[in-house]
């Protein structure tokens, strides 16, 4: 009977080193076959362009086709939920930004996911600010016009919003700093609030930039002010808030990439040391400065340090401001 004990234990153990012989192959072998990453949002925005980008370069280095799947829902939190239920071997991707990584935590303190400890942060991909417009028919030329008139007529003046947006968090945070009272009219989408704003209906918002660009060309809307630390390169008269007088603001729109937690660690090696490659191709990086992003520093260090200042930036403008989940 010992023996046969013996003999068991020799096979399993056997069995096991095998098995893990077998796993370091995989890992060595990485990536043999498509890898898919998760768009959290529909197809045609910011977030899905952007994601796409990041698929053409990323398969480049990594020598397999990236495959673009958009599950949209909850502010990209379905999307979110999505990627945690498929296997954490490297062959699923997440893309995700402000909303889903910060924003999300804020709205909900049950939030079925944590930003922080459920997923393994690759690279931040991109940054821009958020631009504060106003209808050309309106007087405010600067934000002091602004500010000073909100102050002596607290609720006259509107903005819109469309819910949990970056737009919408800048404002708040707009309104938190500068200490002024603004009547919020809310959208269900970015597409009627900027119809409304274009028709002079509401008379200022945040807009994230590369949308608020050829109307600021046009001259259909004045933009006063970026939400950046720094000067956006296509607005370059167009100062930040933080250089009207209210120094430290900063609330910009922003997406990564990220695997879930469990995903070995070899492959989180590979597949972020081959981001940043795919960050430094000219093609990539012409194509976000194009549209005024900045390309952040690549690197997980980096991006999990940003996403816990987000986090925590926007649950106390969240907390401050009383907003709910929808």
């Amino acid at each position: 009977m010992m023996k046969k004990r013996q003999l068991l234990t020799a096979i399993g153990l056997a069995g096991l080193g095998l098995l893990g012989q077998g796993q370091a192959i995989a890992q060595a072998d990485y990536p043999n076959k498509p890898i898919k990453l998760i768009v959290a949002f529909p197809p045609g925005g910011t977030s899905d362009v952007m994601g796409r980008l990041v698929a053409e370069e990323l398969g480049k280095v990594l020598k397999q086709p990236i495959v673009v799947e958009n599950i949209a829902g909850a502010g990209g939190i379905v999307g979110m939920d999505r990627a945690l239920k498929l296997p954490a071997d490297g062959y699923t991707l997440i893309q995700s930004g402000v909303g889903q990584n910060a924003v999300a935590h804020g709205l909900d303190a049950n939030l079925k996911y944590n930003s922080m400890t459920d997923f393994i942060h690759l690279s931040q991909v991109n940054s821009g600010p958020n631009v504060l417009l106003v209808h050309p028919s309106q007087p405010f030329k600067t934000v002091k016009d602004l500010v000073d008139y909100a102050k002596k007529n607290p609720g006259k003046l509107d903005y819109g919003f469309t819910h949990a947006a970056s737009g919408h968090m800048a404002m708040e945070l707009f309104k938190q700093t500068t200490g002024i009272f603004l009547t919020g009219i809310p959208y269900k989408g970015g597409g009627p609030m900027l119809n409304d704003l274009l028709a002079g209906t509401i008379p200022m918002v945040f807009l994230n930039q590369d949308v608020a660009l050829p109307h600021v060309k046009a001259g259909k809307l004045r933009a006063i002010a970026v939400s950046s630390k720094e000067r956006n390169s296509l607005y370059p008269d167009t100062p930040t808030v933080a250089e009207s007088g209210y120094k430290g603001f900063e609330a910009t729109s922003w997406s990564g990439i990220s695997v879930a937690k469990g995903t070995p660690q070899a492959i989180v090696d590979k597949l972020e040391a081959g981001m940043a490659q795919a960050m430094k191709s000219d093609a990539f990086r012409n194509r976000l400065t194009s549209v005024g992003f900045v390309v952040p520093p690549s690197g997980s260090k980096h991006y999990v340090a940003f996403l816990k200042s987000e986090l925590d930036q926007w649950t106390r403008v969240i907390k401050a401001a009383g907003i709910k989940a929808e």
